[in-house]
């Protein structure tokens, strides 16, 4: 049995489509979970609630944390580090391995051109000190002998298929495809990664069910040499066969979007993410697995295909 908590998500579909590569026992743990497989174990639960979350893990082999809580730090101190620490007393318990799908936050916000797994814990943010303190929680039971785990580490995600939870969806694709002005989240001229959730769910698939890549961390398959935001923008302007119109937004900016845009109010801290390069290099994964990554002009490609077809 694989159980994935948080399968609701766009990571949470592909991860299960992947899956069934490696096991016919899937179990899909959200709120309201629904089949991917066809023959997927669904079990609806409120992963806030402890016992729900012993439940969930009980007989799992490997346990994957796909799970995204709102985008509120005020929820992320709250929910996330009683959850993490009830996920890994059950995992220990069971005895299942653990597969947590991370993101950058925690790093030092001087690392992010040409980040890799070594890159310092440092982070800027209060939402990177939430993230920090859970890969803290993992290692220190791996540490102990007592658990056995990984972090999968993806950079901003993209893809076809997950409109309303990608940034660059609902800053740049979105209002592009409908005429208007893409708003790209600080400067135009840094070259910014994103990782193709496709991609995505089958790195960490793999993964999980690679015995001798446990107790370590991993970068996600993410292409090389990215755009600048500027680039990203009149790719996308192009495949859509749009005007490249584009707006810088600065942190001012950002709070008065966020009195109409909630998920807007949470993003001047987390800025500085593209006031610099953010170059994630996945090196270490595809060097081991020999799996190259979906190149962008590909990735944009699809998503305009899937999404945005006339």
């Amino acid at each position: 049995m694989q159980t994935i908590l948080g399968a609701g998500g766009a990571i949470g579909r592909e991860l299960a489509k992947s899956l069934s590569a490696y096991t016919s026992e899937i179990r899909l743990v959200a709120r309201n979970p629904k089949q991917v497989n066809g023959s997927d174990i669904l079990m609806p639960a409120d992963l806030t609630d402890q016992a729900a979350i012993r439940e969930a893990i009980a007989g799992s082999e490997v346990v994957y944390v796909t799970i995204g809580f709102p985008y509120s730090l005020k929820i992320w101190r709250k929910n996330w580090p009683a959850f993490m620490q009830a996920v890994i007393e059950a995992c220990i318990a069971n005895q299942s391995k653990l597969v947590f799908f991370d993101n950058i936050y925690m790093y030092d916000p001087q690392s992010l051109d040409g980040m890799t797994e070594d890159a310092p814990m440092n982070p800027s943010s209060e939402k990177g000190k939430v993230r920090k303190d859970l890969v803290e929680m993992i290692m220190k039971a791996v540490e102990s002998g007592k658990l056995t785990a990984l972090i999968a580490r993806s950079a901003d995600f993209y893809g076809p298929s997950i409109k309303n939870v990608s940034m660059l969806t609902e800053t740049v694709i979105k209002p592009l495809s409908e005429g208007k002005t893409a708003n790209w989240m600080g400067p135009l001229d840094f070259k910014h990664s994103f990782t193709h959730v496709r991609d995505a769910g089958k790195a960490t698939a793999l993964l999980g069910n690679t015995p001798d890549a446990y107790n370590q961390t991993w970068h996600l398959p993410t292409a090389s040499d990215p755009y600048t935001g500027k680039e990203w923008i009149e790719k996308f302007a192009l495949a859509l066969g749009v005007k490249p119109k584009s707006r810088a937004v600065s942190r001012f900016m950002a709070r008065l979007m966020g009195v109409f845009v909630p998920v807007m109010r949470e993003m001047p801290e987390m800025m500085y993410q593209y006031d610099r390069p953010y170059d994630f290099n996945s090196d270490k994964f595809i060097h081991r697995f020999g799996i190259q990554p979906t190149p962008y002009d590909e990735g944009i490609r699809e998503i305009v295909e899937v999404d945005y077809a006339k």
